[in-house]
């Protein structure tokens, strides 16, 4: 049975992460704070959210806001206990056949950056270099596209050139 007021919750959460990230990317201290304090209140609402209702699955709360879920965790750079937190029960419902093996992915490449180890797919960009998306380093890079098959995602050329600003 689908909790529809948690998936509005989760969708809403996540609109207002995605209204003010333009401004987590630039010059503007302020627009940088409010971001911030938005993806730092919605994984505190993550947090009872799994602490109430376990990891927020398809089943639970419908596939959109599942993802959405995925997403909040995606942004808590400054929360890395749920990330991780996030990471083990996704790692669960995943081989209860009923997650996202491509998120899971992002997820633990997301929180193999924010501790400073070399991320495993490829999914993080460190920057921009003369146009072209730059991961940020990976271990074994001559394997990354075999990783990434493996769990579901594009080559990293397919994925950067999707993604290359215009």
């Amino acid at each position: 049975m689908v909790n529809d007021a948690l998936a509005q919750e989760l969708i809403d959460m996540t609109n207002e992460d995605r209204r003010l990230q333009p401004g987590a990317l630039s010059d503007d201290f302020t627009a940088q704070l409010a971001h911030r304090r938005v993806t730092v209140r919605n994984g505190d609402r993550l947090a009872e959210i799994i602490d109430d209702h376990g990891w927020p699955t398809a089943e639970l709360v419908g596939r959109e806001a599942a993802r959405r879920a995925w997403l909040v965790a995606q942004h808590a750079d400054r929360q890395l206990h749920l990330q991780r937190r996030a990471l083990a029960l996704m790692t669960e419902t995943v081989h209860a056949g009923k997650g996202d093996n491509t998120q899971l992915a992002m997820l633990h490449d997301r929180i193999l950056v924010n501790e400073g180890r070399p991320q495993i797919y490829g999914t993080q960009i460190a920057g921009i270099v003369d146009g072209v998306p730059v991961p940020w380093p990976c271990e074994n890079p001559e394997q990354m596209d075999q990783r990434r098959a493996e769990v579901g995602l594009e080559p990293f050329a397919a994925h950067v050139a999707k993604h290359a600003p215009a």
